[in-house]
Formats: structure tokens, C-alpha cells, sequence
């Protein structure tokens, strides 16, 4: 006989109490009170917004702030009442901030209290940025238009006296970093000095070096903006927001200890980053008439492939905007939640909570989507739930971590996914890589060398073998091969590239994959029917874009085994 977990047993029954509340809730917001629902478990709070009411009025009148986004905040009420709004309304007035209202139950309202512990009601920090104004972020952009403006301006704030040194060297760092489209910030402490880095176009750049009383104070700084605790000295995360130009530029902060401190990590979720249209991704023409088709299906499984970093994400929003319409209801499961879309419901996972890719999939089916996006398949049961929508009448984006689209089949079949039933579901997967493009306006022409030549030949040949016409690429067999190599310009911050674009390759489920999925069949096996379809392999894409001057031979390889298929 099994032994009764009475530990166990009550977790579980405080669990569903807690689910019974926040379904209570959610129902009373809808329906008696006309305010929107909000879970604040599920979404991260500003520590600024936490400024505009103090701890104790929090309590007292069971609200919570937990969002600020230029002068608007958010505040999340338990019991909603005119008194109680006009209070709040008259309070956040003298801030000069306007209010928006949810309800929430007391269980989240508590996750949000609980946070005034660790933020500092410091009186010479601003409700809105802790000094961090975009006014002035932008007047220093004004004068930043490379790398080594940057350098110029942070010698400067360090040679400067001024009592708020520490102030202009992270404002300087800031909008140094927006102004040059840079995607992360990294100040790591050193043996006896702190290190300022950039990463551009998915390459660190050196800023500066600084001595590590400067880096203590920068790292208090930064803890304080991000809203996390000062004296620890464990893995934290965090996040602040800034406004620039009507946009949110939302920050997110991660911090580890080292050797010598703890290295910072400031990652910028700039939404124009993430708002690129599908025309732009670099797919080449072909390729890009199967995924328009694909895409518009009303049913289906998409799968985009690649390692961390290479823009599967960014590929996805593309789609979901290529897609989009107020005709068809489309929510996504994602974790976190990086990039806000207008018009598309997001959620984000708690694994803490249950929350978990399944759970919030096969809840979001609840909702009656006709387009469902899932940050990534992971386990059995996501893979499941994911094929199983496909097959129902809605359309899955979702990425897996495999190394080309033929490795898609084969990785969930590991999964668990019945091969007879894959066959169905899944449309189209598609594996990416991301490579710098060359600057125009510095790149020089060269004459590859005899391994360069043998190398591009090689790739050549099998587009040959498999009948694919040069032409249509904008390739000249008969004539010499001409590539280009970086040099570095002013436009380029002396680096040779600008911008990236993506290297694709991709996958139709058409009737010859169709008759070999149910044998379980290997990526080679898979590869070798997949030739037929015409869609270039991601090798083959490789040395299209170098032959075109778009990238060099350098950068594909950096990604791309050219060697062999």
C-alpha cells in the first residue's frame, strides 16, 4: 500500500484553491465590474512603478502598481470601487502619470508586495526611470553615430568630476548602445579592472576598460534601475524600461558571480529590432512563394530550426505579421514574452505555477485560435498537443533545436510523435542561420584562392546534380568567381559589416517524404529525397549570398560546413 503524502496532498489542494480564486476573479472582472482580468504571476513588474504608491498605501488599499510605460501606469486592484479609483486617479495626477485599471486576486497582488522589499523608496530616485530620462538619452544619440563615439564620451564622463559621474556614464552607455543598434551590454569585472563590451551584429566589440570602483558603482546602479537586491551576491534577472520616440525599449538585466564580481548582462528588447518583414529576412525567391503558401493555410504545423541566436524568433514574428488580420484570432505561448505585438494575445510560461509549453497550448486551444504560436517543443507532451492542433483546424509556429530541417522528422519521432500521424501535421520546417552582411560601402572586390575556388565549386556542382538553375541566382558559371572581403569604414564603425541576414534552408512534407516518415527513416535518407523539392540547402543559400556580394566566404563558414552536405 502507497504511503499517504499529506505534504503533497495539501500542495495540491492549495493549488486548486488558488486556481479556483483566480478563475473567481477573472469571471467577477468581466462580468460585474467591466475591468480587464489580469495574473500578475505571469508577467514580470516594473520596480518604477512600485515608486508612485508607497508599501504601506499598497496594503492598505489592496492595489498594486506593477507597469510603467511613459506616463501611463498600470495598477491592479482587488476590490474595485469609484472611491477607491478616484483616490488612485487624484494620487497618480501629482506624479503626472495617468492610471489604467485591472483586477486581480489577492494571491498575485501579493507577488507584487512582496517586491517592495527589494527597492529602495529612495528619495533622490524619479518615479519613471531613476534618472534615466530619455530626453537626455537622446540628446547624447544625437552626437553617437559609431563605435568610437561611444569611446570618446565614456573617457569623458570618467575623466569628468561631476557628482553624478556614474549617472552620465550609464546614460552614456545606454543610448551609446540604441544609438548603434547594439543587441546587448556587457560590463564584466577583471583581475583590477571593469570591461564595457557591445554586441553588434552577434559580435562583441570592445568599448573601454575602467577601474573596478567604477565597475561597484555602476554595478549598484544598475541592480537598483533593475530592481534587484543590492547586497546579494547570487544569479539574479531583471528588468527596466525606456521610453524612446512613442516606443517601450524594455532592458533585461542578468547578473552572475564571477572570480572577481558579478558579471552584467544588459540584453535591449528594442521592438524595431524584432519588427522585420518577412520580405527582409533574405530568403531567397523560390523558398519564399513555398512559405507564402504554406503559411496561409488554415492548417498545418511550421517548425524553424537552428541554434540559440540565430533569429528563429524573429522569423516567427514575421510570419505572425505576414498573417495577421483582425478576422483571425492568433495567441502565443512564449517564455518570456520579449516583444509585444498589437492585436495578438501572448502569454508567457511559469514553470513554477504549472504554466508550463503544454499546458499553456493546450489552454490556449481553450480560447479558439485559428493560429497558434509555441516558443519552442521541448518534451513529449508539447510535441503531442502541437501535432494534435495541427491536425484539428489550426495553423502551429514553433521552433526545435535540431541542426537542418531534415533533422526536424526524426527529432520528434524521438519525442514520442506516432510517425503515421506526423505525416498530417507537419507542412513545412525550416532551419536558419544568421550571417553578417558586408557594408556597401567599404566592401572590396577579391580573387578567391585555389581551396576558396575548389570550396564554391564543390557547393556548385551539387546545385548542378540537382538541376537547379544558375541563372535564377544570379550565377555565371563560365566566367571567373568574383567575392568580396570586409574592409571597415566610417558607416560601419571600421568593422566591414552591417546588418545581418538570414541563410535558409527548408523542408515540404510533399508525397515522397509522406511515403518514407512511417520507416522512421534517417537525415540522410531524408535529405536525399529532399533534393527533388528545388529549395537550395543552407550550404548551397551560402555561397548564393556570397557570389552576390551580400556576405563573405569567411562568415558563411563560420556557420555553414561547406564541405559537405
Amino acid at each position: 500500500m502507497s504511503d499517504f503524502d499529506e505534504e503533497k496532498q495539501n500542495k495540491q489542494l492549495d493549488d486548486l484553491h488558488k486556481q479556483e480564486e483566480e478563475e473567481l476573479v477573472a469571471t467577477l472582472a468581466e462580468s460585474k465590474y467591466h475591468l480587464p482580468y489580469i495574473d500578475l504571476y505571469r508577467i514580470g513588474v516594473d520596480n518604477e512603478a512600485l515608486r508612485s504608491i508607497s508599501e504601506k498605501d499598497a496594503l492598505e488599499m489592496k492595489v498594486a502598481p506593477f507597469k510603467l510605460f511613459g506616463k501611463n501606469i498600470f495598477i491592479a486592484v482587488r476590490t474595485p470601487s469609484d472611491d477607491l479609483f478616484k483616490t488612485l486617479k487624484d494620487a497618480m495626477e501629482r506624479h503626472s502619470l495617468v492610471p489604467t485599471f485591472y483586477m486581480a486576486s489577492e494571491a498575485s497582488l501579493k507577488k507584487v508586495w512582496n517586491r517592495y522589499k527589494e527597492i529602495s523608496m529612495a528619495e533622490s530616485s524619479k518615479i519613471g526611470g531613476l534618472d534615466i530620462s530619455p530626453e537626455v538619452l537622446r540628446e547624447i544619440a544625437k552626437n553617437i553615430t559609431q563605435i568610437q563615439d561611444i569611446e570618446k564620451l565614456v573617457i569623458e564622463a570618467l575623466e569628468g568630476n561631476k557628482i553624478h559621474k556614474i549617472s552620465r556614464l550609464l546614460e552614456i552607455i545606454l543610448a551609446g548602445a540604441i544609438a548603434i543598434k547594439a543587441s546587448d551590454i556587457h560590463i564584466e569585472p577583471e583581475k583590477d579592472k571593469g570591461r564595457l563590451r557591445l554586441r553588434l551584429d552577434g559580435t562583441l566589440q570592445d568599448i573601454n576598460f575602467f577601474g573596478l570602483d567604477v565597475y561597484r558603482l555602476l554595478n549598484s546602479r544598475i541592480k537598483l534601475l533593475s530592481g534587484m537586491k543590492l547586497t546579494s551576491k547570487i544569479a539574479q534577472d531583471g528588468r527596466f524600461s525606456i521610453m524612446e520616440d512613442k516606443e517601450e525599449l524594455s532592458i533585461r538585466t542578468s547578473l552572475i558571480p564571477g572570480a572577481y564580481g558579478e558579471s552584467i548582462v544588459m540584453r535591449i528588447l528594442d521592438p524595431k529590432s524584432i519588427a522585420v518583414k518577412i520580405e527582409e529576412l533574405g530568403i531567397e525567391s523560390n523558398l519564399f512563394s513555398v512559405i507564402e503558401q504554406e503559411i496561409a493555410k488554415p492548417n498545418g504545423m511550421i517548425l524553424v530550426t537552428g541554434p540559440t541566436g540565430s533569429g528563429k524568433t524573429t522569423t516567427l514574428y514575421a510570419f505572425l505579421r505576414k498573417i495577421y488580420s483582425p478576422e483571425i484570432k492568433i495567441i502565443t505561448i512564449e517564455d518570456p514574452i520579449e516583444y509585444h505585438i498589437t492585436g495578438i494575445t501572448q502569454t508567457q510560461t511559469n514553470e513554477e505555477r504549472g504554466y508550463t509549453f503544454a499546458e499553456g497550448l493546450r489552454s490556449a486551444l481553450r480560447q479558439d485560435p485559428d493560429v497558434v504560436m509555441v516558443g519552442e517543443i521541448r518534451d513529449k507532451e508539447t510535441a503531442e498537443t502541437a501535432v494534435q492542433s495541427a491536425l484539428t483546424g489550426h495553423i502551429v509556429f514553433s521552433t526545435l533545436h535540431t541542426n537542418n530541417a531534415a533533422g526536424v522528422i526524426p527529432r520528434l519521432i524521438d519525442l514520442g510523435v506516432n510517425p503515421k500521424i506526423l505525416v498530417s501535421a507537419l507542412s513545412l520546417s525550416i532551419a536558419q542561420r544568421l550571417v553578417r552582411t558586408l557594408c556597401q560601402s567599404c566592401k572590396k572586390e577579391k580573387t578567391p584562392t585555389d581551396e576558396e575556388n575548389k570550396t564554391i565549386k564543390l557547393v556548385l556542382d551539387s546545385m548542378k546534380t540537382e538541376g537547379k538553375n544558375f541563372s535564377k541566382y544570379n550565377i555565371k558559371t563560365d566566367e571567373p568567381f568574383k567575392i568580396f572581403s570586409p574592409v571597415g569604414c566610417d558607416k560601419c564603425n571600421k568593422i566591414g559589416y552591417k546588418g545581418r541576414i538570414g541563410i535558409f534552408e527548408a523542408l515540404k512534407t510533399d508525397e515522397s517524404i509522406e511515403k518514407i516518415i512511417p520507416e522512421n527513416p534517417s537525415e540522410h535518407e531524408i535529405k536525399k529525397v529532399a533534393r527533388s523539392q528545388g529549395i537550395l540547402s543552407m550550404r548551397q543559400d551560402g555561397i548564393v549570398k556570397i557570389l552576390n556580394g551580400i556576405t563573405s566566404l569567411e562568415e558563411v563558414q563560420s556557420v555553414v560546413d561547406l564541405s559537405e552536405e
